[in-house]
């Protein structure tokens, strides 16, 4: 571009200048047109993170809802001791990866040597720093992340992982400030090939020295403008910070502790609508019963069974109909098998993020404290040149500072692969038991609007069937696993690529399309529940399914007369109810573990 534009006139090239940077302007404003800001409903709340014991929960309440952050004493401390013990190293010309060494294919090349703390090496390392970091505004392939809570979400998982990475005390108050200011970064969504998301953060790293663009309480400035509306001086990077911010799978990370928190609800969500349909449908619930599950003792069948046993008590189901058949559709009586199913991927998922969340995924790895007696090989003279003797630096910690290929993502990105295929072979039983209220055979009633005489009703979705259908082609769609890819990349060093970004983008739809698909089962069987009161007003339904189509009542009449709150589509209706009530509005049996006591119930 530069060289054809030489070329041109002076007046031309004046004239395509500005044609350009009005471009520029015009594709700025419009990707910050459809940008989605959070709500900071919980801004007057503080998450403490430590390393330790940061949840999914908690990533959540930042990330989406505005909490505020702050680090724990002895997490700032380890941070602090970790950050001497790089400087340390230098000056006992220990080789670190990153920071006296280069990195990728430069990993031999030496860039500087000695204390980094003296006149001349501070003086260079400052500016190298200020420059890497500035230079992140230009990093990235858009479009730009649009969701301010994915952003936020990667830099609160940042904060806690990095208080074990050697950064600057300035660097690792910054990414507390961001957070607390709310001051986030203009993003670009397409930076990473997985193998740690360096071009998310180089994004970050770009607005915390004033360069770039970012949004301030929602509105989008020049990151210079967000930080000096926030009072806070751009910060002034040293040391290792570029590595010990962008070395990280943490945009990855981040965006799976959104989608496991949504997948949870979904979850729940499904185990609420399983019990409707089954009052819906008058099912035989004895695929539910203790004895067939004691035949069978998967921990998380027998746990989902008897789950939607308990939101059912009461039920008329439990009460002897000589009309009531034998054995209901595959759908119905297999979905608590598939929904155990997916509770079982979705807890081998959670239990993985967990560890990812509360730990080091940075290279190189610094520990502080090791010693070459800790372990046979780190006494081996090949590792004790990675051994740093401490100094005044580390105010006399000790350690080692190893190259190693912690920012691989797995087992993680299995997990999130493994997660959207267990869910969608959940939502096709949803999506047929939910199609077997079109035939009579199991519904042995028919609809109302097949009765003569009877008025239209609102309640259930007409076309329920293709809705579901098409939504089950998409969810298909998505569970096609990732090709594993490996590029030579840098010249040959980084050779494997995890496309995490395209893994976890999948299981966030995959998610969406379920709350959708489940939109469709409430309209259907709380429809249905109707009828079944119709029929016999005596009727009780158990405390859960009787909630949830209240609830739902108030919102989407039964009657054909009722107002309906908007002109809105009606599955729109229903997916926002779900979207909006948390399943613990309605069922507070929560989604731990089964028990040893549940264990024992099962398979005494």
């Amino acid at each position: 571009m530069a060289i054809a534009l030489r070329k041109l006139p002076r007046a031309n090239f004046a004239a395509a200048t500005l044609a350009l940077a009005a471009l520029l302007a015009a594709a700025a404003a419009a990707a910050a047109g459809d940008y989605r800001p959070i709500t900071p409903t919980m801004a007057d709340r503080t998450v403490v993170l430590d390393g330790h014991h940061l949840s999914i929960g908690e990533v959540v309440d930042v990330a989406r809802y505005g909490a505020k952050v702050a680090l724990a004493p002895e997490a700032r401390q380890r941070s602090a001791d970790a950050y001497g013990l790089l400087l340390e190293a230098a000056a006992e010309n220990v080789p670190v990866y990153w920071f006296n060494r280069g990195s990728g294919a430069g990993r031999q090349t030496e860039i500087f040597s000695g204390d980094p703390t003296s006149k001349k090496n501070q003086k260079f390392l400052a500016a190298r720093q200020l420059a890497i970091f500035r230079r992140g505004a230009l990093a990235g392939l858009g479009p730009q992340i649009k969701d301010e809570e994915i952003v936020r979400a990667m830099l609160v998982v940042r904060a806690n992982t990095m208080t074990y990475e050697a950064a600057s005390p300035g660097l690792t108050q910054r990414l507390l400030d961001l957070l607390n200011d709310r001051i986030t970064p203009v993003v670009q969504s397409r930076g990473t090939v997985g193998e740690g998301d360096l071009g998310p953060f180089t994004n970050v790293a770009a607005t915390m020295v004033g360069a770039g663009e970012a949004y301030y309480h929602g509105e989008r400035m020049s990151a210079a403008e967000a930080l000096k509306r926030a009072g806070l001086a751009p910060l002034a990077p040293f040391g290792a910070d570029d590595s010990a911010l962008e070395s990280t799978n943490a945009y990855f990370t981040a965006q799976t502790a959104l989608m496991a928190y949504d997948a949870r609800e979904a979850l729940s969500w499904a185990d609420m609508t399983y019990a409707i349909d089954l009052d819906g449908m008058n099912s035989s619930i004895s695929p539910l019963a203790l004895p067939v599950q004691r035949n069978r003792p998967f921990k998380w069948l027998n746990w989902d069974a008897a789950r939607v046993l308990d939101m059912m008590k009461g039920s008329y189901l439990f009460d002897l109909d000589n009309k009531r058949i034998i054995q209901d559709p595959e759908s119905l009586r297999a979905s608590s098998i598939r929904q155990g199913s997916a509770w079982e991927a979705w807890a081998e998922l959670r239990d993985d993020l967990l560890i990812q969340l509360n730990s080091s995924d940075h290279n190189p790895a610094v520990s502080v404290g090791a010693t070459p007696a800790d372990s046979w090989e780190l006494s081996t003279p090949q590792l004790r040149q990675f051994y740093v003797k401490g100094g005044p630096l580390s105010h006399g910690e000790h350690g080692f500072i190893f190259s190693n290929a912690n920012w691989d993502p797995y087992p993680l990105a299995n997990e999130v692969e493994s997660f959207t295929i267990a869910l969608a072979n959940m939502d096709i039983a949803v999506a047929q038991r939910l199609q077997r209220f079109t035939n009579t055979f199991f519904t042995i009633i028919p609809p109302l609007a097949e009765i003569p005489g009877e008025p239209g009703r609102f309640g259930v979705s007409r076309g329920s069937d293709i809705d579901s259908t098409a939504l089950m082609q998409e969810i298909d769609g998505l569970i096609v696993p990732v090709t594993p890819e490996g590029n030579a990349l840098i010249q040959t060093v980084e050779d494997l690529q995890a496309q995490t970004r395209l893994k976890i983008a999948r299981a966030r739809q995959a998610v969406a399309d379920t709350t959708d698909l489940l939109a469709e089962d409430l309209l259907t069987g709380t429809y249905w529940l109707n009828l079944r009161k119709l029929q016999d007003s005596t009727r009780a339904f158990g405390p859960v399914p009787t909630a949830v189509w209240t609830a739902f009542r108030k919102i989407v009449p039964f009657q054909a007369d009722g107002a309906m709150p908007s002109s809105r589509p009606v599955h729109e209706v229903a997916a926002a109810f779900i979207r909006s009530h948390s399943s613990e509005t309605f069922y507070g049996g929560g989604a731990r573990d089964p028990g040893p006591h549940e264990r024992r119930r099962i398979m005494q």
